[in-house]
C-alpha cells in the first residue's frame, strides 16, 4: 500500500487548485464566446469601374464612403450583428478586390487611387469572383446573411471566365440561404438585366449629381430596413427597395 508523503502535500494541493482554476478560466472564456458571438452580415458590393462611369466618378466614391458609414451606423444600432464589407471592382482591364471580408468597423474610404474608371464591363467575372470570396469566408458560419449589391452603368460585354446562365444558377441557390441580390443600375435595361440573372430587387437611377444622391439615399433606407428584418427574423430575399 502506497502511503501519501505529506512533505509534498502542499506542492500536490497547489498543483490541483492550479488544474481546478485553468479549466474554470478556460470553461468561462468559452462559455463567454458563446453567449458573445453575434450574428455575421457580409455586405458584398460589386462596383462597375469600367470607362463610362468617369463622368460621375466623383459622385460614386463620395456614395460608397457614405455607404460604408451607414454600414457602420447600422452596427451600432443593431450590436448583436457583425458586418464585414467586401468591395469588388470591375472593368476590361481587371476585376479589383479592393476590401476583402474586411470588419465594417475598421473601414477605411476609398478615393480616386483606388477606383479610376476605364475599359468595358465584366459584369459575371466580377460576380463570380466577389461571390467565392464570400462562400469561402462563410465556410463553418451557420449564423449569417449576405446582402449582394451590384452598381452598373451597362450591361456585361466583357467576360472570360464566367457564364451569364452559371451566374444565374448560382444566384438561385445562393438565395435559399440567407444571401439577397440587389442590382443598381442607368443606361440600360436594369429590369432585364436584373431577371436574367435571377435578381428580383432593382433601382434605376439618373446619371447627374441629384439622381446618384438620390439612389444612395434610398439604398441607404433599404439597407436599415434589410437589418431591421434580420432582427426580427423576417424574410429578407425579397422586397428590399419597399
Amino acid at each position: 500500500m502506497k502511503l501519501f508523503n505529506c512533505a509534498n502535500s502542499p506542492h500536490l494541493i497547489h498543483s490541483i487548485l492550479l488544474q481546478q482554476k485553468n479549466t474554470t478560466h478556460m470553461f468561462s472564456f468559452r462559455q463567454k464566446n458563446n453567449m458573445t458571438k453575434k450574428h455575421q452580415v457580409h455586405n458584398l458590393i460589386i462596383l462597375d469601374e469600367s470607362g463610362s462611369m468617369s463622368p460621375i466618378k466623383k459622385n460614386i466614391i463620395q456614395g460608397f464612403n457614405e455607404l460604408v458609414q451607414t454600414i457602420q451606423g447600422i452596427e451600432k444600432k443593431f450590436p448583436e450583428q457583425e458586418h464585414f464589407i467586401s468591395l469588388i471592382s470591375f472593368n476590361g482591364l481587371d476585376v479589383k478586390k479592393l476590401h476583402v471580408l474586411d470588419p465594417a468597423s475598421k473601414l477605411q474610404e476609398i478615393d480616386d487611387t483606388k477606383y479610376i474608371p476605364n475599359g468595358s464591363t465584366p459584369l459575371f467575372d466580377a460576380m463570380g469572383k466577389g461571390i467565392a470570396i464570400v462562400e469561402k469566408g462563410l465556410k463553418g458560419v451557420n449564423d449569417y446573411n449576405v446582402l449582394v449589391t451590384i452598381l452598373t452603368d451597362g450591361e456585361e460585354n466583357a467576360s472570360k471566365e464566367f457564364k451569364g446562365a452559371a451566374i444565374k444558377k448560382k444566384v438561385e441557390e445562393l438565395k435559399k440561404n440567407n444571401w439577397t441580390f440587389t442590382y443598381i443600375g442607368t443606361d440600360h435595361d436594369i429590369e432585364k438585366m436584373a431577371r436574367s440573372l435571377a435578381i428580383e430587387n432593382t433601382l434605376n437611377f439618373s446619371k447627374d449629381s441629384a439622381g446618384i444622391n438620390d439612389m444612395f439615399e434610398k439604398e441607404r433606407i433599404a439597407r436599415f430596413k434589410y437589418s431591421e428584418k434580420i432582427d426580427k427574423k423576417e424574410d429578407t430575399s425579397t422586397d428590399f427597395f419597399c
